[in-house]
């Protein structure tokens, strides 16, 4: 047998693990477009409950027709199959309606909050995504400048034949946040979204009955996991208003960045069964916490690789908080800085590969190219995506996160990886989260709740890491700020060493 050359450089014993810790199972999803596994509940259950928002609720059967209705004048305005479609909404009824409808006509949607979305970065998506036509609401379209402006909220009525067009293959664009330069414009497939979402573990297994809360900003990718985690399913969209609480309190299923679900009370939510988070490092408490009354999944994937590409099924009895191992029909690949496979237990840059993988960025070539390579395992016309996540496999297969690369810093000459202090933090007595930031060259340690001693959660890290990580200064804070995603705000901590 001839040997793979892209693995040649790995020990032998590490070369079969390299390849077998790095792929998924193999599975095949039910549907090849996300809204056609929505209108399978339509059909099968059409007075079973959808979605629900602020006391007002839609059964699938009349969140079918209603989106009928708005495709209709989607088409009525030109909006073809391949198209991009602004929603520029927030969270409502109107939101689903409008999702459902562009992706009725073949089109993509392209998300963003309009009540918070400064207007410099609305007017950057309508260019860079090159769209003719925004649904919106009446309040919002006055300053709107797409072309054509439709405000779900004075369309008639009407009684519309189901749209009858071709498909395009981009289901939703989603824009970065922009936090480290311009947002960028991800195209994600309907190919991408059914892998995930339609087969275990991305699945949560959600079910008719179960009650997914919304609770993340509609522009930001977990935000679909939520949405088509329950309308895929059978199941109700929970929406919140103002509440995170609120919503979070009637749920059965949770999805949520680590930021947002440690605002929630575990005790306060007597139904929840199923709980995911990703979107940044989640701390051991928080895991413990929630898997000791619902199954708590812990996973990881930047926008590029459609959500998440990988997740773990924590168990609080074995304690070992990883994010995983592939979703289904993906790979992962932990390389070194020459591309080359890193063996088993050293870390490296992780690479996803496989049905994961998105189309790149809208209108940026060069970026694309730099962040999508060639395949040298899968091969063919595969792509990789680079996702700047720093990981290793332990020897069982699981994969161990360790930062982002760009959280790599360098502290009196060492590498210091700032989730390895974050990590050393938490373990101080009664602290439940922490973060770790470098400001002016020296690392500083933010710890929650503020009761939390300085002088323990020095001696925390002191006791788990060299004397060079130990940070110079504790901030203990009520709680840590969160940016409009969820996750830590680490530019808003800066603001406090000053103040601390």
């Amino acid at each position: 047998m001839t040997e793979d050359p892209a693995v040649q450089g790995l020990p032998p014993d590490d070369r079969p693990l390299f390849r077998r810790f790095g792929r998924g199972p193999s599975a095949t999803p039910p549907f090849h477009r996300i809204h056609h596994a929505f209108e399978h509940h339509v059909a099968r259950s059409p007075h079973a409950r959808a979605v629900e928002h602020e006391g007002r609720c839609l059964t699938y059967g009349e969140l079918d027709h209603r989106a009928d209705v708005v495709a209709a004048s989607l088409l009525d305005a030109g909006v073809r199959p391949g198209d991009h479609v602004g929603v520029f909404l927030t969270r409502s009824i109107h939101l689903v309606v409008g999702i459902l409808a562009v992706l009725k006509v073949g089109a993509a949607y392209v998300p963003q909050d309009v009540r918070i979305t400064p207007a410099p970065h609305l007017d950057h998506v309508l260019r860079t995504a090159g769209i003719d036509v925004v649904l919106t609401t009446a309040e919002h379209a006055p300053r709107l400048a797409a072309p054509t402006v439709l405000a779900l909220d004075t369309l008639p009525d009407r009684r519309v034949d189901p749209p009858r067009t071709g498909d395009g293959e981009t289901a939703v664009v989603i824009f970065t946040s922009g936090t480290t330069g311009v947002p960028n414009g991800v195209r994600v497939t309907h190919a991408n979204l059914c892998n995930l979402l339609l087969t275990e573990p991305g699945s949560l297994g959600i079910r008719p009955g179960d009650r997914v809360a919304q609770l993340l900003n509609i522009a930001f990718d977990m935000a679909v996991w939520e949405l088509f985690g329950a309308l895929a399913h059978g199941a109700t969209s929970v929406i919140r208003g103002r509440d995170v609480a609120r919503a979070a309190s009637t749920a059965t299923v949770l999805i949520a960045t680590p930021g947002v679900l440690s605002t929630v009370d575990p005790a306060a939510c007597p139904d929840v069964r199923v709980v995911a988070v990703a979107g940044e490092r989640c701390p051991q408490p928080l895991a413990d916490a929630w898997s000791a009354r619902a199954a708590f999944h812990n996973a990881c994937g930047p926008t590029e690789v459609t959500i998440v590409n990988t997740v773990q099924r924590y168990d609080p009895r074995v304690g070992a908080l990883t994010i995983g191992r592939p979703v289904p029909n993906t790979t992962v690949y932990v390389l070194d800085e020459d591309l080359r496979p890193c063996p088993i237990g050293e870390i490296g840059e992780m690479w996803a590969g496989g049905a994961c993988v998105t189309a790149g960025y809208l209108g940026n070539d060069v970026l694309t190219a730099q962040r999508y390579r060639p395949d040298p395992f899968l091969g063919g016309d595969h792509l990789m995506f680079r996702t700047r996540d720093l990981g290793r496999w332990t020897p069982d297969g699981e994969l161990e996160h360790h930062g982002r690369t760009d959280d790599q810093v360098k502290v009196r000459g060492f590498r210091v990886e700032l989730d390895a202090v974050t990590s050393a933090l938490e373990t101080a007595p009664g602290c439940v989260r922490a973060t770790t930031v470098l400001h002016d060259g020296r690392l500083v340690g933010f710890v929650s709740p503020a009761t939390v001693a300085p002088d323990e959660a020095r001696d925390a890290v002191a006791r788990a890491l060299p004397y060079y990580c130990v940070p110079t200064t504790i901030v203990p804070v009520d709680d840590l700020p969160l940016t409009d995603r969820g996750k830590v705000d680490r530019a808003a901590l800066s603001s406090l060493v000053t103040v601390a």
